[in-house]
This record gives structure tokens, sequence and C-alpha cells, in this order.
């Protein structure tokens, strides 16, 4: 949401928070100034540790803060330091947090070098849009090189420390130096000449193109558009270490592989010996290991083939110790009859006399609860001279007051009923 009509309009609508006021401000600046073209002094130079800048840029009358992102100060090709005459590509914004004004730089050269680097830019588009620079089409570096071409001038300093490493790293390689100018006007073509030499001997497996670190003029002859198109095309796989690791050339992007310094050319064309070593080692354990795995193996196939080579006798014997077992084995499984008689008229005789105890047992109990009901059924008690006194309606008669005088009654005997009807009671006290 802006709150800006135009840059002459007051800012209009409701209240606005501090953040809104930057955020706001910020749209303004950059659609104000869009990208911008600014000539200035480095007054001080901070590189942070994710490789980001932060620096103030001056004239004689004002500064301004800026910073530069780790990617587009590694394509400025050159270390910044205080007192530098910049000419740099920026963005006018507004840190939101702070709200400090400051410049967002896409673009920084060296003032009084800007067409050389335009002639960098432009050549570098080109050959990017060709597709010169797609990892697509780079060769693979050769994992152990028996021979390493160097591309250098023999009294450069690089030269030296690629032997150097190259000695130290990896005796056993041979090394082909192909001596040429790296500095000045002939040197581009001079450059093609001993990589043209080199592809058409065949001799080496990995071309090293070096020279030590100077300032973009010194290191100009690597940008050649000639030069560039030569190594893209070498049939032998390139790489490319030229100047200091900030340091970046055309031929760095053709080539197979960039080095950031000629030490670290020849330490990324060839393994060390000790690991080579290692290698050959391991896998002279390997090969030993094989080797015994394959004898156990075949002594394992002896002894198996061996144990079935035996004479007919030893197999006679052999069935015949196993028919031996088989027959004592049969022997085991069959019954014995007699015994088993025996133990069956045990059990049975055990179970017979279980049985009679049971029975008898059972045969008292139904005795005593025989007993215990015919003393409990009510005729035998009505035959000793008993009697059941009942109302008409059935109730039972236990006490004499719950009868009334007229009441007819019905009288259980042992033998037979009676009907009999209640008299008044003579005695008042009844």
């Amino acid at each position: 949401m802006s709150y800006f009509m135009n840059s002459n309009d007051a800012i209009t609508g409701a209240m606005l928070t501090v953040g809104q006021l930057n955020r706001a401000v910020s749209e303004l600046l950059n659609d104000e100034f869009g990208l911008i073209w600014v000539r200035a002094e480095i007054s001080s130079f901070t590189l942070s540790a994710p490789g980001h800048g932060y620096l103030v840029l001056k004239d004689s009358s004002a500064s301004v803060k800026g910073v530069i992102f780790r990617g587009r100060l590694q394509s400025a090709g050159f270390n910044p330091v205080a007192g530098d005459q910049v000419e740099i590509q920026a963005r006018v914004s507004l840190y939101e947090p702070r709200g400090d004004y400051q410049l967002q730089i896409e673009v920084m050269r060296r003032a009084g070098r800007g067409a050389l680097y335009e002639q960098f830019l432009a050549l570098k588009a080109k050959l990017q849009s060709e597709g010169l620079f797609d990892v697509e089409i780079k060769r693979l570096i050769p994992v152990q090189p028996k021979a390493i071409g160097v591309l250098t001038s023999p009294q450069a300093a690089a030269l030296h420390d690629v032997l150097t490493a190259l000695k130290r790293r990896a005796p056993h390689v041979s090394v082909v130096i192909y001596p040429t100018l790296v500095q000045g006007k002939d040197a581009p073509l001079s450059i093609r000449r001993a990589l043209a030499q080199a592809c058409e001997r065949q001799e080496v497996d990995v071309l090293l193109i070096v020279r030590g670190g100077g300032s973009l003029e010194d290191l100009w002859a690597f940008n050649d558009e000639s030069l560039a198109r030569d190594i893209a095309a070498s049939p032998i796989p390139t790489v490319v270490g030229v100047g200091h690791e900030t340091d970046f050339s055309i031929a760095d992007f053709v080539a197979d592989l960039r080095a950031p310094t000629p030490t670290a050319a020849a330490e990324l064309a060839c393994q060390p010996m000790a690991v080579l070593v290692e290698k050959v080692q391991s896998l002279a354990q390997g090969l030993l290991r094989a080797q015994y795995s394959m004898l156990e193996q075949h002594a394992l196939r002896l002894d198996q083939a061996s144990r079935r080579l035996i004479s007919p006798s030893q197999r006679l014997k052999y069935r015949a110790d196993a028919l031996s077992w088989l027959v004592k084995r049969l022997k085991n499984q069959i019954p014995d009859i007699k015994r088993l008689q025996t133990r069956c008229a045990q059990v049975n005789l055990v179970m017979k006399k279980q049985f009679e105890k049971i029975l008898t047992h059972k045969q008292h109990r139904f005795d005593v609860a025989g007993s215990k009901l015919v003393s409990y059924d009510p005729k035998a008690v009505l035959e000793r001279g008993y009697a059941i006194v009942t109302t008409q309606q059935g109730q039972v008669l236990r006490h004499a007051n719950q009868a009334q005088a007229g009441q007819e009654l019905n009288i259980l005997l042992g033998q037979g009923k009676l009907q009999a009807r209640v008299l008044p009671s003579q005695n008042p006290d009844a």
C-alpha cells in the first residue's frame, strides 16, 4: 500500500507506524531512482563473515553507506580498500529496521577502467549466450594423469609455484612446459600458439594455463575472445588459474575447471602420491582377500568331493550299519503285548474297586435322603393322629383365635376329611 501520490505530494491516508513509513520511503526511493551510476572514493570497507562488503562512499562534500553482496563483490575482480576511486552501479534503498539510507551495489569497478570492464561484461554475456560456459560441455579432469602440461611464462613466479606443488604432491607425474607470454598485446596470440602446440602434440592429459596476480590491464590477455574460443575447443581438458582468488577472467569461465590460484591449479590437476599409494595398498589387500576366499572355496569343494569318493566295501559297511540301526529302532517301536495285558488287568481291577466304593457311598446317601423325606411327609404326621384344619378358602389355622363362631372348617385326617362348624366358646378367656 503506497502513501505517496508523487514526489511532491504529502503522505495521505491513515496514521502510519514507523515500519510503514520506512517501507513507503523505500518504495519511493526505488521507484524514483532505479539503477544509477555513482563515482566516489571508498572511505572505509568491511568484509563480513559470509563475504558481503559494507562500505562508506564519499566525495569532497558528502558520504553515503553502501552494501555489496558476495557474488557481486567477487565479480568486481579486485579487493576494495579505503582510498580506492570507484565507479558503482547501484539502487538507492532504505534499510527499513534502522531507517538508514544506503546504496545497494550491483556493479563496482575501479574509476578510469570502465571501458575495459564494459568490454569484459559484453564478451562474457556474448560467450555465455553461445553456451561456452555451460557445465554440460565441460570435460572431466583426469584423476590420475600421466603427464601435465603447463602454459605460462618461463620467468613467471607462477611456474615456480606450480612445479613446487607438483613435485610435492605428485613427483611421479611428468610435466611438460609450453612457454608463452602472459602479459602485453602479443600475449593472447602467444598463448593461443602454445595451446595449439600442446593440442597437436597430444603428450599430456591435462593443461594448466596459469599466471600470477596483477592489475586488470596485466591480466587482460586472458579476456581475449579468440583465446577463449580456443580454450573452449581444446581436446585436452584445461585448468585455468590466473591471478588471485578474487580475480576473474573470460578464460576462467570457458575452461573445464577454474582454480583460484596457480598453486591451486596444480593441486586440482592430480591426486597426492600418498592417496595413490593408499589406493594401491587397498586394492592389493582386496586382491589378497579375494585370493584367500577363492582358495577356501576350492578347498571346501575338494573336501566335499573327497567325502563322496568312498570304496564299495565302505559303502556296504555304511549301509549295513544303517540297516542295523533301523532294525534296532524298529524293535524299540514294537509294543510289549504281555506287559500291556498285565497293565490293563491291573487298571480294570482298580476301576472295579473304585466303582464299588462309589456305588456303596451313593446308596448310603440315597437311604439317608429317603428317611429324611419320609419324616418330612405331612401324611406321615397325620397318620400319627394329627389333623390339619383349614378354612373354606384353604387357609391353614394354627391358633384357635383364627376361627370365628359359626365358621365352617375343613379337617384333614390321616384317613379322610371332615367338615365342622365352630361353636361359641364357653370360656370367655379362651
